[in-house]
């Protein structure tokens, strides 16, 4: 018996790869589906079955393209109704996978499709539980994310069903089953997940606040609903991606490689009103970009930012990107459904300097300066980390405008006015200034190294930490 957590940082995401003597099951896989095929062709397996999980909202899952190039059964739970070709299987029912044995729990709460899966193996003792957006580690799925898609059900009453699948179908289970879920700390699907990925359910019923077995059905509805921020615009899209079907991956990166000259580059930007999406460092990028161009660094949470802060998915995309990482960036893109990059800038921001021209930059200042500053005048800090960051602890006279909800509020910054922008530690400011920039805002000033550098030089007042845990 193999079972392989395949983690995903970017999108806080597990998949997972189960073997029994020459059969194979993965579960919830990425976009990206030939590791898969790598992986069981490494054990002389066959994939047997693609097990979803749910309707993925955070991402697009790679089950149409896998089941397809290995040939295995697309399984779903109940009330799943995709436009594709698959296996429905019933609550209790029972499928082999090799000499071990997979029982189908029906768990609706975090959508009403949501099933988990229960893994016995040769001896038929319970030994692993994947558990998808059901039950994290620290957490519940969040019970609001299937609204737009089931209008006749409110959040409350899916928290409802939520409690009750825990109780009746999770909470029996023996404390000595691994506990293997979807996601961990950093995905958008839960509020207060763990940064540990996996977990013996004995001791989530311990810890985890929606398991207490004193809990009331209303209380539990009160507080796993309670402090929900509003998902990604992009979650609906992905979830009808993973229901009607997407175009083959292979097609969607062989559109993006086209190789652009400068010349080329900017007449396709001007005829498609293409996003400019540069991928470079952040602090790469400050020092020279081409005006209009959003920076969005390949070296963190990339696919997520992308998602949230491009409003349409299927805007055409232009890309800079450094050397030889064209096809990450477009695999990444994928992920989450943006399927529309065009080309690329043949030789990157060096080849458009090198063609003279027009570049653009972003005025970046060190903490120590800025302390000098202080000295004399007055100014503004605008603090875009999370609302939960910033109410942690922040620069006193700070303040919070989250880039997450920039396409929404940014009409509240002046024009006219100086702003000293700041993050935790200088990648999102750089994403923030780039944005505001693209729409005509030219006084803000990145602080490089952001609040963690505020913090380390300690000349800049800031309020008393406050546990997040804490905060209400």
């Amino acid at each position: 018996m193999i079972i392989e957590q395949i983690y995903t940082g970017c999108l806080a995401q597990g998949a997972y790869y189960i073997e029994s003597n020459g059969e194979a099951a993965i579960i919830d896989p990425l976009r990206e589906f030939r590791p898969y095929i790598e992986r069981a062709k490494k054990s002389h397996a066959k994939i047997k079955y693609v097990l979803e999980t749910h309707f993925h909202a955070d991402f697009v899952s790679g089950h149409i393209d896998l089941a397809k190039a290995s040939g295995a059964k697309i399984v779903y739970g109940p009330n799943a109704k995709p436009d594709f070709e698959f296996y429905s299987v019933k609550d209790g029912e029972v499928l082999q996978l090799g000499d071990a044995k997979i029982k189908i729990l029906h768990t609706p709460g975090h959508t009403m499709e949501s099933t988990c899966f229960l893994l016995s193996d040769e001896h038929g003792k319970e030994i692993a539980l994947f558990s998808g957006d059901t039950l994290f580690i620290g957490d519940v799925g969040r019970p609001d994310l299937a609204q737009k898609l089931i209008s006749e059900l409110a959040g409350e009453m899916l928290a409802g069903y939520l409690f009750d699948s825990l109780r009746d179908k999770i909470m029996p289970l023996s404390d000595d089953i691994m506990v293997y879920p979807a996601h961990g700390a950093g995905s958008a699907c839960g509020k207060n997940m763990s940064k540990e990925t996996t977990d013996l359910l004995g001791n989530q019923k311990k810890t985890n606040y929606a398991l207490r077995a004193d809990m009331s059905r209303e209380a539990f509805i009160r507080e796993v609903t309670n402090g929900l921020l509003p998902p990604p615009a992009y979650f609906p899209e992905n979830v009808m991606m993973n229901i009607h079907g997407y175009d083959n991956l292979d097609k969607v990166i062989e559109r993006g490689m086209q190789a652009l000259s400068p010349e080329a580059f900017e007449r396709l930007a001007n005829e498609t009103g293409a996003v400019i999406l540069d991928t470079r460092d952040p602090q790469v990028y400050v020092g020279g970009f081409i005006p209009n161009s959003i920076n969005i660094g390949i070296d963190g949470n990339f696919a997520p930012w992308v998602g949230t802060l491009i409003p349409n998915i299927k805007q055409p995309i232009l890309l800079i990107t450094d050397e030889g990482r064209n096809e990450e960036v477009l695999t990444r893109l994928s992920r989450v459904g943006f399927d529309g990059a065009v080309g690329f800038l043949d030789g990157g921001f060096d080849s458009w300097k090198e063609a003279n021209k027009e570049t653009d930059e972003i005025k970046s200042i060190s903490v120590e300066k800025m302390v000098e500053m202080m000295e004399t005048a007055q100014i503004t800090i605008l603090d875009v980390r999370k609302a939960n960051e910033f109410s942690s602890e922040h620069v006193e006279g700070a303040a919070n405008l989250p880039l997450d909800y920039i396409n929404e509020t940014f009409g509240s910054i002046d024009k006219n006015k100086t702003y000293f922008v700041h993050c935790a530690g200088g990648y999102r400011s750089v994403i923030f200034n780039s944005i505001m920039r693209s729409r005509g805002y030219h006084n803000l000033i990145d602080i490089a190294g952001g609040f963690k550098a505020i913090q380390l030089n300690g000349h800049i007042p800031t309020t008393a930490f406050v546990c997040p845990s804490t905060l209400k």
